[in-house]
Order: structure tokens, then C-alpha cells, then sequence
């Protein structure tokens, strides 16, 4: 029994010998295996991860262009709504005409007295023209005949009575002379250096008769874009007034991302770098290639409705984000859509500096408003061409109708 003790606690001595070895060695393990692992992602951080800022505070961003009403009316037809692809120049909304086809009806009528009114002030100069001829040559015989009668005085022929009566009679005619002349001076002053259809008060006329088509034209609402239309609020009887918002239409094409960066992390990025955007809708399956090109004038609270008020007491530090804008390319746009407000992730490439871009101006335009102010030129000429030519073979209103009814 004695000896047996021992012996067992020597067994038991080796055991925790071998366990604190083996302990030791796993440690020694897990420590190097930290080690490398720790080592590898500093190696990733140094050769790839610090060349890239990335922020999952980014979103789609793009035109919404709003729709309003241009004159006032009520509306009679609504012909687009939410949801609905519509085309540049597409009829969105019409109102009642009735008031602003009376207005142009009455500047059309008011274009022709303005032109015959002018042809006529342009003849009249022929007119007075030859008034003053006529007093040049009553003029003249008076003179003559008031010599003749001095002549007679002498051998008493003639009676003082006569001699007055002859000069009175010169004197009349030399004043019908003067004052033919200033008639035709003053109407000279109307024509001088224009023509009929250059004279200021045919041009004020025509003026008004573009305004008035422009007028009766407007009364259909038209896009001014292509796009999906979103937030209408116009209904039908609804009496609205210039500048009311109707609709809004937004155009998909022109987007773009607004990526909120935290300000550490804008210390390496630069307009032109590359960017590479997921967005949440597709998914990393789909990537878009980008282009940082331009950095907001602000942090997102400086330019908040209520920004914060750091001169207080109570103040805490909180990280700012700067909104910086990423174009993409057009054609992956095109192949995947986005919707404004749509969530994603930008990685910017920061290594170097970026290339210098030139300022590309900003060109968003619509045409769909140029014919009008052709249409109504148009109408202006035929109807000055029918009062100023005297011979006219169609009546202003038929030529008007045959030229266009706009956005019928």
C-alpha cells in the first residue's frame, strides 16, 4: 500500500506535464494563426482596401419635372396619370378654350383694321401730295390775277374794292398752301422709313395676335419631356390658375447618385475617379460603372431646414456627410432602370488623383413650345398678306384653320 502511492502520484504528475504542453502549443497555434490573419488584412488594407471609400449612403437622384398650367381655365380632360410613360409634346391636360378663342378672334380682327388702317395713312400721301399741287397752283393764278388788277389801278379799270379782294384771295391760298403741306408733312411723319407691314402699329396688332394664340394654345397642356408621371393632383372641373402644379414627370434617363460620404473619408477623392455602384434593387449581380463629378457646396445639415445649432452648451460632435455626385454611364441605365430614391452602395477608386474634368454645362432643354411661335407667325403673315394686298382670295379665319389647330 505504501509503495503504491507514489508510483500513482508520479502518473498523475506526468499527466498535467503532458496537458500544459499541449495547451501551450494550441495557444502558440491560435496566437500565430491571429497573427497571420492579422497580418493578411493588414496586407489587404495596405495593397487594396485603403484605395477604396465606399458608403452605403447613396441614392438615385434625378429630374422631377413639374407640370403647371401656363394660363388659367378649367380643366375639361385629363389624358395622363400617375404611373403612365408619356412622350415630349404628348396632350397631358386640356382646359376650356371658349374665352381665349373669343380673345383671338378679336386680335385677328383688330391685326386687319391696324393693316388697313396703315395702307390707308400710306395712300393718303398721294392724296395730300396732290392737295398741295392743286393749292401751289390756285396759289399761282391768284398771284396773277392780283397783278393784273394792280396793273389796272393806274387807268382806274380796276376799283380799290377789287385790289383787296385779290390780295384777300392770295393770302387765302398761300395759307390752304402752307397748311396742305403740313398735312402732308404730318402724314409723311407716320410713313417715313417703314412699309405697311413693318409699321409700328401693324407690328403692335400682330403682337397682340401671337399673344392671344399663344394663349388659346396653351390651353392644352403638353410634356415638356419624356418620362413617368408621378403626383398628380389636377382634377377634372377643377378651376386652376397660372402657375397651379398639375403633375410632375420624371425622366429616368437623367439620373444620377448622390453619395453621402462621411468628411474623413473625402480627404482622396476627386472629380473624375471611377465609382462602382450597386444598388439594392438589383443586387450585386448588377454593377454600374460611375464618375465622381462634382461635390455639394455644403454638408446635408447646413443646408437642412433646420440646421443644427453647435453654439450651445449642450454640444455634441457628430460626424458630417457631404453629398457627392456620381454620373453613370447612360447605357447601363438603359439596360437596368432605376427609380429615383432608390438605395445604393458607392465604392470610389481613389487611386491617384482622378483625371481633371472640363465643366460639362448642364443642357436639360425641351423643344415642344418652338412651333407654337412659328404657328402664330404664320397666322400674322396670311392675315397682314390678305388686308395689305387688297385682293385677298380667303378669309383670314379659314387660312388660320387650314394652317393648324394646335394640339388637337
Amino acid at each position: 500500500m505504501s509503495e503504491a502511492l507514489p508510483q500513482n502520484g508520479n502518473a498523475a504528475g506526468a499527466t498535467n506535464g503532458n496537458g500544459n504542453g499541449k495547451r501551450k502549443r494550441q495557444l502558440l497555434l491560435l496566437t500565430l494563426v491571429l497573427v497571420i490573419v492579422a497580418i493578411g488584412l493588414f496586407l489587404y488594407w495596405f495593397l487594396h482596401a485603403r484605395f477604396f471609400e465606399e458608403t452605403d449612403d447613396a441614392y438615385v437622384g434625378g429630374n422631377v419635372v413639374q407640370i403647371s398650367a401656363q394660363v388659367g381655365g378649367t380643366v375639361t380632360a385629363i389624358k395622363a396619370d400617375d404611373t403612365q410613360v408619356v412622350k415630349a409634346g404628348q396632350q397631358l391636360v386640356s382646359l376650356d378654350a371658349a374665352d381665349t378663342k373669343l380673345a383671338l378672334a378679336q386680335a385677328e380682327a383688330a391685326l386687319a383694321q391696324a393693316v388697313r388702317q396703315t395702307r390707308q395713312t400710306f395712300l393718303n400721301n398721294d392724296t395730300l401730295a396732290a392737295n398741295v399741287t392743286a393749292a401751289e397752283t390756285n396759289l399761282a393764278r391768284t398771284r396773277d390775277d392780283l397783278q393784273r388788277r394792280q396793273a389796272g389801278i393806274a387807268s382806274g379799270a380796276v376799283s380799290q374794292e377789287d385790289l383787296a379782294h385779290a390780295q384777300d384771295a392770295v393770302k387765302n391760298a398761300n395759307a390752304s398752301l402752307e397748311q396742305a403741306r403740313a398735312s402732308l408733312a404730318a402724314n409723311r411723319a407716320l410713313t417715313d422709313h417703314t412699309s405697311v407691314t413693318e409699321h409700328p402699329n401693324v407690328l403692335q396688332a400682330a403682337t397682340q395676335v401671337r399673344n392671344a394664340y399663344l394663349n388659346y394654345a396653351r390651353v392644352n397642356i403638353v410634356a415638356p419631356v419624356s418620362g413617368f408621371v408621378s403626383k398628380r393632383s389636377v382634377q377634372l372641373g377643377q378651376r386652376i390658375a397660372p402657375g397651379n402644379p398639375l403633375m410632375a414627370i420624371v425622366p429616368l434617363e437623367q439620373i444620377w447618385i448622390d453619395a453621402n460620404f462621411k468628411e474623413g473619408q473625402l480627404k482622396h477623392i476627386r472629380i473624375g475617379q471611377p465609382v462602382e455602384v450597386i444598388a439594392d434593387v438589383y443586387g450585386s449581380s448588377v454593377k454600374y460603372k460611375g464618375t465622381v463629378v462634382g461635390f455639394s457646396a455644403g454638408t446635408g445639415g447646413a443646408f437642412s431646414l433646420l440646421p443644427a445649432q453647435n453654439a450651445t452648451g449642450n454640444w455634441i460632435k457628430v460626424v458630417q456627410r457631404v453629398p457627392v455626385r456620381i454620373a453613370l454611364d447612360p447605357q447601363e441605365v438603359q439596360a437596368h432602370p432605376l427609380r429615383v430614391g432608390l438605395s445604393t452602395t458607392a465604392t470610389v477608386d481613389i487611386h491617384g488623383d482622378g483625371k481633371t474634368l472640363e465643366a460639362v454645362p448642364t443642357n436639360f432643354q425641351t423643344n415642344v413650345y418652338s412651333d407654337l411661335g412659328k404657328q402664330a407667325d404664320e397666322i400674322v403673315d396670311h392675315i397682314i398678306s390678305d388686308n395689305a394686298s387688297g385682293l385677298p382670295t380667303q378669309t383670314a379665319s379659314k387660312k388660320k384653320a387650314a394652317i393648324v389647330i394646335p394640339h388637337t
